[in-house]
């Protein structure tokens, strides 16, 4: 319950304490309906969304989840107050997602250490066998890149439900989804889920939209539990509807409101050509196969809840909220699509740097690979102002990560290696321009 005074379990020393009236209430709470009603302007709506994602929660406000797993499941042995492999792991959302600025990407000291948050009891291991250590990404663009993965499902699923059973090549904005079906369903997608759900969050590829990776990670970082997904005190911290529906929406919106990276030329002309140069090789090269320059969109807004979102994250589209979008174009450098970036191990020399994962996360095997070998391209908008770089953080320089790609990447990257120092410059001088503000 919410009150001036809420008692609230310590798990750390196990010793029950009292929420002084100076400690409680660091984070407000808003309505949906009230949302819904125009109560707030949009600016307010940020306001609360940004308090969200940048003040630290305490366990008057809910933090910690004695009770639960980070992935929702009711916990049997003793969680500690905070841990940096289970988790709860930090004190709020810009602590990692800091570079260059709140919401953007983290430095190698904040890495996540994805599913060991589902062990009970915790793990105290960093080992592989435990989690997928992955590195913090940047949010900017992401309301973009969301209705982006939204006009691509529809697409896509669209297309499939017309077909009869066999293997089909679709295409959506340019990019081919090869598909299977059987008995009238898609048995079989190659770079998606078999449901044509396009799930652009997380370098799994796994994460529908800004509202479920808000609502997960709440849980899993901080303790802070959804009503959308969890009723009541599910967490048995004392302390209940500690994130509201109209809390998520806030939240949401102040992502999705976050400014899209751009293009940052230098100003001498010798370091333009240089970079124009880059420009030009990074397509001939065949990067630009994979990490497509530009894709666009139908619609110049970002509309909130997402109808794809899944059973417990909240999705009632009659209660829809809308804001701008800064432009139809979006100049990611991705094609929303998960690819192989490990060369086969009987191979000569074969480059296996990003092979390194033991821990599916939902992506299934394909053509006898392993799942944990499939990422979602990563956007290259802002790899100018990302470093580190890999999914793991563990990559110092732009050039290190071209030349750790195999699979579907090692045509492109022995192109890369072939060309002189003075072109391998250029490509780089030229990624470095695309930065997040």
């Amino acid at each position: 319950m919410h009150g001036i005074i809420a008692l609230v379990f310590l798990i750390s020393s196990n010793v029950q304490a009292e929420c002084l009236p100076s400690e409680s209430g660091n984070f407000s709470h808003i309505e949906q309906a009230d949302i819904m009603q125009g109560r707030y302007s949009l600016k307010e709506l940020l306001a609360h969304g940004g308090q969200f994602f940048i003040q630290k929660p305490n366990a008057c406000d809910g933090l910690g989840r004695p009770a639960t797993t980070g992935t929702g499941e009711k916990r049997v042995a003793i969680q500690p107050a905070f841990l940096r492999t289970s988790g709860p792991d930090s004190n709020s959302c810009s602590g990692c997602h800091s570079q260059p600025s709140a919401g953007g990407s983290g430095d190698f000291v904040a890495n996540v250490f994805v599913l060991a948050q589902a062990k009970d009891p915790v793990t105290f291991s960093v080992a592989g066998n435990q989690s997928n250590e992955r590195n913090t990404l940047g949010m900017q663009g992401s309301g973009s890149i969301e209705m982006l993965a939204r006009e691509m499902t529809h697409d896509l699923q669209s297309q499939a439900s017309n077909l009869a059973d066999g293997i089909h090549l679709l295409k959506t904005k340019g990019i081919a989804f090869k598909i299977e079906k059987r008995a009238g369903k898609v048995t079989r997608a190659w770079g998606i889920d078999s449901d044509l759900v396009i799930k652009p969050f997380h370098q799994a590829g796994v994460v529908t939209s800004l509202r479920q990776f808000t609502v997960n990670a709440f849980n899993h970082h901080h303790g802070i539990q959804a009503e959308e997904r969890f009723i009541g005190d599910f967490d048995e911290d004392g302390i209940d509807r500690e994130m509201t529906i109209g809390d998520v929406t806030a939240a949401t919106l102040w992502q999705a409101h976050l400014p899209i990276p751009k293009q940052m030329m230098p100003t001498d002309p010798s370091s333009i050509r240089q970079v124009q140069q880059g420009q030009t090789l990074f397509s001939q090269t065949g990067c630009a196969e994979c990490h497509t320059p530009a894709l666009y969109l139908n619609s110049g807004k970002f509309t909130e809840p997402n109808p794809y979102n899944p059973a417990n994250t909240w999705h009632d589209i009659t209660q829809t909220y809308q804001i701008a979008l800064p432009g139809k174009t979006v100049a990611a450098y991705t094609d929303l699509k998960r690819h192989n970036l490990c060369d086969d191990a009987s191979q000569p020399n074969p480059v296996r740097f990003f092979c390194n994962e033991q821990l599916s996360q939902g992506r299934p095997d394909q053509d006898g690979h392993p799942g944990t070998e499939y990422f979602i391209t990563r956007k290259l908008w802002d790899v100018g102002s990302s470093a580190p770089y890999g999914h793991r953080g563990d990559l110092s320089t732009i050039s290190e990560a071209i030349l750790m790609h195999g699979g579907e990447g090692r045509s492109s990257r022995d192109t890369f290696a072939s060309l002189t120092l003075q072109e391998q410059s250029s490509i780089v001088a030229f990624l470095k321009t695309l930065q997040a503000r």
